[in-house]
């Protein structure tokens, strides 16, 4: 059953009723952390995109230089996004697995356990060539000491996901190395590189387990728009297990969907938490 864009109060609570004692696989995207103040990548209203891929980050000095101008920006405004009322909720619901598309570390700021950041974390950095990983703070002040007022001087930019900002002006900006000498990136899953098998594996593994112990599969907040999340929505149709979507517009993964709730994520999640927690005392 699909539900309209403005869920009734009884196709809202049929959504929570599968999901209210079974063992429950959650996997989030990026519109559980815009009432954090982070911006969504594909909901109502937002621009399209065309974020880098792997490829052409590291064709040349050029486009590294202009993604970390713009990360830089993004990253000193990011790390100080709190996790939001959805964050805490999905900590609370004792989930077997969150998967999380998300790279904003928000989830383990509230402790959320048994996590899979899908796409790594943008608060670690890696070096391509010895493969060291360091705290993004740690770059993030070299970057500041070597760019002297660039911030100040580009605050009004606006923000984009994942920690970047629409700025064209980026010539100039200067990016440091590792200390070996290799090219530092993110680490995080570039459009055009592959989710590390082993996070894929634990992912299915997780998906799959439901179909056994009669568990539901709840999406917060993603498109499914990538084949990255979509596949374990698949995965556990396939099975037959209950998949449950909530998000604020349409996903490619509704027609997969038992139920689907057209709305944000922070209140559904709440009231799920508030009713697994009661059935649980019950």
């Amino acid at each position: 059953m699909t539900l309209a864009p403005t869920a009734t109060a009884a196709a809202y609570d049929a959504a929570l009723a599968p999901l209210a004692d079974r063992p429950l696989v959650v996997l989030t995207g990026a519109g559980l952390s815009t009432d954090s103040g982070i911006p969504d990548y594909r909901g109502p209203g937002s621009p399209a995109r065309t974020p880098m891929t792997y490829q052409e980050f590291v064709s040349g000095p050029g486009p590294r230089q202009r993604y970390w101008a713009r990360s830089h920006l993004g990253w000193g405004r990011m790390r100080h996004a709190e996790p939001n009322a959805g964050h805490l909720a999905v900590a609370r619901l004792g989930a077997g697995l969150v998967i999380t598309q998300n790279v904003d570390g928000l989830h383990e700021r509230v402790g959320t356990r048994d996590l899979v950041a899908l796409h790594g974390r943008i608060a670690d950095v890696v070096c391509l060539a010895c493969r060291a990983t360091t705290p993004r703070a740690e770059l993030h002040q070299r970057l500041g000491a070597l760019n002297p007022g660039f911030a100040e001087r580009h605050a009004a930019v606006a923000s984009n996901p994942d920690g970047d900002v629409a700025l064209e002006e980026t010539d100039g900006f200067v990016v440091p190395d590792c200390a070996c000498g290799g090219l530092l990136k993110p680490d995080v899953v570039f459009f055009g590189e592959n989710v590390p098998p082993a996070r894929v594996a634990r992912c299915y593994e997780a998906v799959e387990a439901l179909e056994a112990t009669g568990g539901a599969l709840l999406v917060a907040g993603s498109s499914l728009t990538v084949m990255s999340g979509l596949r374990f929505v698949k995965r556990a149709a396939k099975a037959g297990t209950p998949v449950v979507v909530v998000n604020r517009g349409a996903t490619r993964g509704d027609d997969l969907a038992t139920h689907t709730v057209h709305a944000g994520c922070s209140e559904f999640l709440t009231d799920l938490a508030d009713r697994r927690a009661g059935a649980a005392r019950a």
